[in-house]
């Protein structure tokens, strides 16, 4: 398998190109990334670029997307449910959902939480391309435009990443691979949701409402991300440790 990325050196989102051999078809899997060094290996590989597919509508993972349908004829595919969001979708992928490229089966997970719409890819039951959905000890937020609910998000990571075989390579849309099973075993967020971790307990003030702090990670770019309960009405959420002060 032909596998390269390029990575945003601001946003740190990451976009790859996946092919099964040089002079057959590709496809990408987000567009934030730099343009010109996915170009220069499509063109190294001889390859055919078919499809950019997107996990979400956010604009550091949807950047080229126009740059790349005007270069190469290639068709925008992500979930019908951010159609609105993205300003051209082609082809509408959901829940179980397959593509075939040369000898790539790709299949579509939907795992909303962060937005809506979000999708996971699955290619060939040996790698997945979690969006911003699951990062290398880290998990997304539930704070940025489009999205859901903390429970989502937790139901597509315990419930559907999570299954997948520990073994199989997590491609995460910011940053550095991982895999499902080390995730599962050193994630802080899922060591507390599995009941591993007990919550950190601190009371905060997070977007300036009073709340508990119960994990407070690094997140993908160095920064924290925090998940607080808040205390006015229960409400559970994944936010940006920027947005948190720490009471003492």
């Amino acid at each position: 398998m032909i596998i390269t990325s390029s990575r945003h050196p601001g946003w740190l989102s990451n976009t790859f190109l996946l092919a099964d051999r040089p002079g057959g078809p590709a496809v990408m899997i987000d567009s934030g990334g730099p343009l010109e060094p996915i170009a220069a290996q499509i063109e190294a590989h001889d390859l055919t670029l078919t499809h950019v597919l997107c996990t979400h509508h956010h604009y550091d993972h949807i950047a080229h997307n126009g740059d790349y349908q005007r270069r190469y004829g290639c068709q925008i595919g992500g979930h019908p449910r951010e159609r609105s969001l993205f300003g051209e979708l082609d082809v509408e992928l959901e829940d179980g959902d397959t593509l075939s490229s040369g000898g790539l089966e790709i299949r579509a997970l939907h795992i909303p939480g962060h937005t809506l719409g979000q999708l996971g890819f699955v290619v060939n039951d040996e790698r997945v391309f979690t969006g911003d959905t699951l990062f290398r000890g880290s998990v997304g937020g539930t704070r940025g435009p489009g999205h859901t609910t903390f429970e989502d998000l937790r139901h597509s990571i315990l419930e559907v990443l999570m299954k997948l075989p520990a073994e199989t390579i997590v491609h995460p849309g910011h940053m550095d691979d991982t895999t499902i099973g080390e995730e599962w075993e050193s994630n802080p967020f899922i060591r507390n949701w599995r009941g591993l971790d007990e919550a950190d307990g601190r009371r905060c003030t997070a977007f300036g409402r009073p709340a508990e702090l119960i994990v407070d990670a690094r997140d993908y770019d160095d920064g924290r991300k925090c998940f607080v309960r808040f205390l006015d009405d229960g409400q559970l959420d994944v936010v940006p440790g920027s947005r948190v002060q720490r009471e003492g």
